[in-house]
């Protein structure tokens, strides 16, 4: 037992060490932290090396900068094979009552743990503490699943948790990182490489490429081939490369049938329908349904599915090419989904509208183009926009170097400033 305590000594705050805690993600840990002081467990979701890790413990950090003793915090990470001990949520429970034993904290204690998915019945010990009345505990957890909140963790704790999805690094932050200004070249920098944050500590292209294909891999074979039992793995794959490549694009499940079976590869539409399921529960890629602008209301079907990250198009599959304009879509969908939105592709009569995003009951309508480059673009580009009958937002986004005056009260936004034009709404 004594070397399960040095391996969560290890990771702790309790001497005075400082685990690494990375660039620090306020956007997160703020909004993370203006939610504590209740039983409401806090669970961080995203795809594998978005940075979770880091959040969890800026947030353990910034607690102890006001005044939590470090003998109350108790973090372990699933990752670390320090911590392979921990099988399931009984081997948690007796690391926990050791911890308690060893440092005895005083009052309330403060529970970290990281990729809590990959402990059996996990769901068992966070119920059991998140509702403990006598001795007190607020519990932070991460996991890499979009799975991991339905099913029995649901019901047990029935609306007693707030989430947060974690994304790669945003604009903002990747300027204020790499001490950039806000512009078009440095906007066209980021959107060419990626946002993962370990890709800015690496030195070449070629590691950050290794290092995108390894999470690729990783998330392949461990959250999904594994867990489901995928009988074939090089199917799994070669979908995840045609969403890749298709992303921004409108697609149906019985479309990619077709495509593989075009090309000689024999599948199921309820092959693929499941195959879709699981790396979209990753977090890899993002689903986008349709939105009926005048019915007000979803459309199955026909969808558009966008990448988590735009490294693994960057750096795996840049040989097949599609514009920049597609990527700058991409890009509005993740900044669109930090911001808080429900994002949906719109849909009026006979005209295509980007992206519908809705927060609360506010609505934003959101057409994007790669440059407004002549009088008959500005025309196709704002014509579905015109078309919406409501007094809702209503913006253009582009990649021009000058802004244009706002055109039937919509206004024109250069992508590079979409993100402080979003954070306005939400003053307004």
């Amino acid at each position: 037992m004594e070397e399960y305590f040095t391996a969560l000594e290890k990771y702790n705050f309790w001497k005075g060490y400082v685990p690494e805690i990375g660039f620090l993600r306020e956007d997160y840990t703020d909004r993370i932290i203006n939610y504590t002081d209740n039983k409401l467990v806090k669970v961080l979701v995203g795809q594998r090396r978005t940075g979770k890790s880091y959040i969890l413990r800026q947030i353990a950090h910034k607690l102890i900068m006001r005044g939590v003793n470090p003998r109350n915090i108790f973090y372990i990470n699933k990752e670390f094979t320090d911590f392979d001990f921990i099988v399931n949520y009984k081997n948690l429970e007796t690391l926990l009552t050791l911890f308690k034993e060893r440092l005895k904290p005083e009052g309330k204690v403060w529970l970290f743990i990281d990729e809590i998915q990959n402990i059996a019945g996990w769901e068992h010990f966070v119920n059991s503490h998140s509702q403990d009345f006598v001795d007190n505990y607020e519990i932070f957890i991460s996991g890499s699943n979009s799975k991991m909140l339905s099913g029995e963790l649901a019901s047990l704790l029935s609306g007693r948790y707030v989430c947060f999805e974690i994304f790669p690094f945003s604009f903002t932050e990747y300027k204020s990182l790499m001490q950039k200004e806000a512009t078009k070249q440095s906007y066209i920098d980021y959107m060419e490489s990626g946002a993962l944050p370990e890709l800015f500590v690496l030195p070449n292209e070629e590691t950050r490429r290794n290092y995108v294909s390894t999470i690729k891999d990783t998330v392949l074979l461990r959250d999904i081939i594994q867990r489901h039992s995928i009988k074939d793995p090089k199917l799994l794959e070669d979908v995840f490369v045609y969403l890749v490549n298709n992303a921004s694009n409108f697609t149906t499940i019985a479309n990619i049938v077709n495509y593989f079976k075009s090309h000689g590869r024999k599948t199921t539409y309820d092959t693929l329908s499941n195959y879709l399921s699981y790396i979209e529960d990753t977090f890899l890629i993002h689903r986008a349904e349709r939105y009926d602008i005048r019915g007000k209301d979803t459309i199955l079907g026909n969808c558009k599915y966008y990448i988590n990250d735009l490294s693994f198009k960057n750096y795996l599959y840049s040989g097949f090419g599609y514009g920049t304009g597609h990527k700058l879509e991409n890009l509005i969908y993740l900044e669109l989904r930090r911001a808080g939105y429900e994002v949906y592709v719109g849909t009026l009569r006979n005209k295509e509208v980007d992206f519908v995003a809705k927060k609360g009951d506010s609505l934003l309508y959101l057409q994007c183009a790669y440059l407004l480059a002549d009088e008959r673009t500005l025309q196709r580009e704002y014509a579905p926009l015109l078309a919406i009958p409501d007094n809702q937002f209503k913006m253009l986004v582009s990649l021009d170097d000058v802004a244009l005056p706002s055109n039937g009260g919509i206004s024109h936004v250069q992508a590079w400033r979409l993100a402080e034009v979003l954070k306005s709404f939400d003053k307004m």
